[in-house]
């Protein structure tokens, strides 16, 4: 069973990993801006178009370091007087000679609770894994715990998730791959992915000054076997159309990130770089852009057929 932080152990041989504690799952510093990406009820939270993207790469320096793209899109409609959304996702995850891809369609059913929203979503993704052997520098070219070829696989990956959101705070939990898929990669290989388990939070404090405010956010998650934590704090300023932050989050025993990023001309662009907590280098950290836009996007009907005449009987 190959767990990430294995993967990179492989990769980088004699280096000891940073992410003793790491999943299978990509860890993203704006992970408050890309909810969906773990949370299929997040879907549809808006009832605008909102489309995101990030690129992360990591251990910055090293050969083969790893690397991520990720792009959604989901939006909020109307079905029979009740909301629901829908989303749609990609994730492209390279790490040395592995690669990690999944595709997956999501849904949510929202309604009102309490005050608030509380939203119940699904997904369902296919994943596909690969290993390209050819590359491969061993000192003996017949070890039998390496391919020699290019292999891979796919996968059923199935996610499952809860979002409540009331006023200036929001509570969510989830579950990534909770059939456990199981990846055969050739005849004689396999890889397995252990269901992931989040829960998040985050909340808008208002300032005297109405410009500007407060943003705490927090992201836990676990496989049962290693676990992550991050808490993350940001300054926002926002006047109109107008929006600058400036924060920090820490994920105790990982690492320190630094966020800046702001709303220009209606995109949002951020920016992260995050230090290692240990012997690691600071200039081998990881560096992470994120890019996000919401357009106006109303499906209901109104008007239809209707018109008015100006003659005059």
């Amino acid at each position: 069973m190959f767990k990430r932080g294995y993967i990179i152990i492989t990769m980088i041989l004699s280096l000891v990993s940073v992410e003793s504690q790491a999943q299978y799952d990509v860890s993203f510093s704006h992970y408050f801006d890309m909810e969906p990406s773990f949370n299929a009820a997040a879907v549809g939270k808006s009832p605008k178009l909102n489309i995101a993207a990030a690129y992360a790469m990591e251990m910055a320096g090293f050969k083969r370091n790893p690397n991520t793209m990720y792009a959604g899109a989901d939006a909020q409609f109307l079905l029979l007087k009740q909301f629901h959304g829908a989303g749609i996702q990609l994730m492209n995850d390279q790490i040395g000679l592995f690669s990690h891809k999944r595709l997956a369609l999501q849904y949510a059913f929202k309604f009102k609770l309490f005050g608030g929203q509380l939203s119940t979503g699904i997904s369902a993704g296919l994943l596909s894994e690969s290993f390209d052997g050819t590359k491969v520098d061993l000192e003996e070219s017949n070890d039998p715990a390496f391919s020699s070829s290019k292999i891979e696989g796919n996968s059923l990956d199935l996610a499952a998730g809860l979002y409540y959101s009331h006023r200036n705070w929001y509570v969510g939990i989830s579950a990534q791959h909770l059939n456990s898929p199981c990846v055969q990669l050739g005849e004689t290989n396999e890889l397995q992915v252990d269901a992931t388990y989040y829960l998040t939070g985050g909340a808008t404090i208002r300032l005297r000054n109405p410009f500007l405010s407060i943003q705490p956010s927090f992201l836990f998650r676990t496989d049962l076997s290693g676990y992550r934590g991050d808490i993350t704090g940001r300054f926002t300023y926002t006047n109109e159309k107008k929006m600058f932050y400036a924060g920090l989050s820490y994920a105790p025993t990982i690492s320190t990130t630094v966020l800046i990023g702001g709303k220009f001309h209606g995109i949002v662009l951020g920016y992260s770089y995050e230090i290692y907590t240990s012997a690691i280098n600071p200039g081998n950290g990881s560096h992470e852009i994120f890019v996000g836009y919401q357009m106006d996007l109303n499906l209901q009907k109104k008007g239809k057929n209707m018109h008015k005449s100006v003659r005059v009987l």
